[in-house]
């Protein structure tokens, strides 16, 4: 005789009533924290677990905010890493990499609206601030144009070039271009070195030379040339190269 299948359980009486994942709670008070603490004194895992919940809502995320914190070695590095590298981690999709460089892209949209329309020698620490959040994980180097009036305020930031891993050209023909569309009075250049140290090279210091001539030949003043790196920042002008 054919033996009978086992019958299936009932369902339960109440769908609703059925056990919540154990880390909804845990979430609950992750946000209620974060509420009644803007994050401060969080550990950076925490931060991240709640940044992924936004695109990774029905999985713990706890373990995975930890495998990218040990891959990347801090908050930072987590949030700057190149999209390709983060979905390289296992447990990340497209949408949740894109919800951390989100908040890459706000940090220095931020911190650009603190420099644009202002005095940058007075505002000169938030300049440097802004100018290392956009720059110094770049994983090749990036020339940036800033452009300003005769008050120094900024009218204009721009990239100009993107290069390789140690080098980035400079066409001082089209900067002189450019300053005189914008009708500044004066430029900074900025650049960053991938490799972390910020120590200009004799590339760096001769391209400056080069276009510091070039300008003063029409009466617009090279301010400085900041090199930026993971590590800190060099200028021109503090190191007597300008």
């Amino acid at each position: 005789m054919p033996r009978t299948p086992d019958k299936p359980a009932a369902p339960p009486a109440d769908r609703s009533a059925k056990k919540r994942p154990h880390y909804h709670g845990h979430r609950q008070r992750l946000r209620e924290r974060f509420t009644a603490t803007g994050g401060d004194g969080m550990p950076d895992y925490e931060l991240l677990e709640l940044l992924l919940a936004q695109a990774i809502p029905r999985r713990d995320v706890k373990p995975l905010a930890k495998d990218l914190l040990e891959r990347f070695g801090s908050f930072a590095g987590v949030i700057t890493a190149d999209a390709d590298r983060l979905t390289a981690v296992r447990g990340m999709g497209d949408s949740s990499a894109t919800a951390l460089k989100v908040v890459q892209a706000a940090a220095v949209r931020l911190l650009q609206q603190q420099v644009l329309g202002r005095d940058v020698i007075d505002s000169w620490d938030r300049l440097v601030d802004y100018c290392t959040a956009a720059m110094a994980h770049e994983p090749v180097e990036q020339l940036r144009l800033l452009f300003l009036d005769r008050k120094n305020v900024l009218i204009a930031d721009e990239v100009q070039q993107q290069g390789t891993v140690d080098h980035t050209p400079l066409y001082t023909r089209e900067v002189v271009k450019r300053a005189l569309e914008l009708s500044a009075s004066a430029l900074i250049v900025v650049h960053n070195h991938p490799s972390g140290d910020a120590t200009p090279s004799q590339g760096d210091i001769r391209m400056t030379k080069e276009l510091r001539e070039a300008l003063e030949k029409i009466g617009i003043a090279l301010h400085d040339h900041l090199v930026i790196g993971r590590h800190g920042h060099e200028s021109f002008r503090a190191k007597g190269l300008l």
